[in-house]
Parts: C-alpha cells; structure tokens; sequence
C-alpha cells in the first residue's frame, strides 16, 4: 500500500484525530500532574480523546465530513460535551476549612474538551494555539501571580 493511498484513507485520518486529540491532551496534563493536581495526563488526554470521538461520531452520523450540511447538524451532539465536562469539572472543585481548590483544574478539563471538539472538526490549528494558551495560563501565569502574591505580602508586612 502506497504512502498516498494510506494519508487519504478516512480512517486514518479518524485514528490521526485521536492521535492528535490524545497528544494535545496529554500535553496540558503533564503541567497539572507536575504541579501535583488531580487530574494529569491519563485525565486529560481521555478528555480530549473522548471529545474529539463524540465530534467525529457526529460528523459521520450527519453524512460526513464532506456533507454539506454535516457540521450544522452534528452542532447538537457536540453539545452534549458541555453537560458531562461540566460533571467532571464539578468533581475536582473542593472545598476545604473555607478554602476552594480545583476550580483551574476544572477549567483545563473544559477547555481541554474545547480543544478535543476542534481537533475532531478538523481545526487542528486553533486547537494547537489554545493548548499553547493554555500552558502558558497553567504556568506563564501560575509563576506571575505567585510574584504578584509575594509583592503584596512584601508590601503589608513592612
């Protein structure tokens, strides 16, 4: 079998969805696993993953990707991610002695299956730059708010 042959097979590009979908996913969840949080890479590559499956389960059910009417269609099924992320996210938020944890975690998850919805339409661009985004929000910004953090506390106890 031919290398072109192989590349313009609907299932690879399928399974070159996932791939892209888990990698991507994986990406964002080696940052929280590093930081010590409840959700690393297992968690979110699978959310990722398994957004990017119900996008492209979608398509296909809405005649396809090239149907014209395809992605107008599929729009009610992908929204169905919203509701179980929501779920999952609820269940990393704690609250402990009036202090809550978990609500960035949670926000990753989501914007993870954001990035898993846009993978499996094929925006593999826009996916890549809002996991970059996202990495820099989980550490660019991690690391400027704990100066900021340490600024002020400098501040008030002189």
């Amino acid at each position: 079998m031919e290398i072109t042959t192989l590349i313009g097979d609907p299932t690879f590009e399928i399974v070159m969805k996932l791939a892209v979908a888990l990698f991507l996913g994986m990406s964002l969840g080696v940052e929280r696993a590093v930081a010590g949080k409840t959700a690393g890479m297992r968690t979110y590559g699978l959310v990722t993953m398994g957004s990017t499956l119900f996008t492209i389960v979608a398509v296909m059910a809405s005649g396809g990707y090239e149907a014209p009417r395809a992605f107008v269609e599929s729009l009610r099924f992908t929204a169905g991610i919203l509701p179980g992320i929501g779920f999952i996210g609820a269940g990393l938020i704690f609250a402990y002695q009036g202090k809550i944890s978990g609500v960035t975690t949670a926000a990753g998850i989501w914007v993870a299956a954001a990035i898993g919805v846009a993978v499996g339409y094929g925006l593999y661009l826009l996916a890549a730059i809002a996991m970059s985004f996202v990495l820099f929000v989980f550490t660019g910004l991690w690391y400027l708010e704990n100066k900021l953090k340490s600024l002020v506390h400098l501040e008030t106890k002189e």
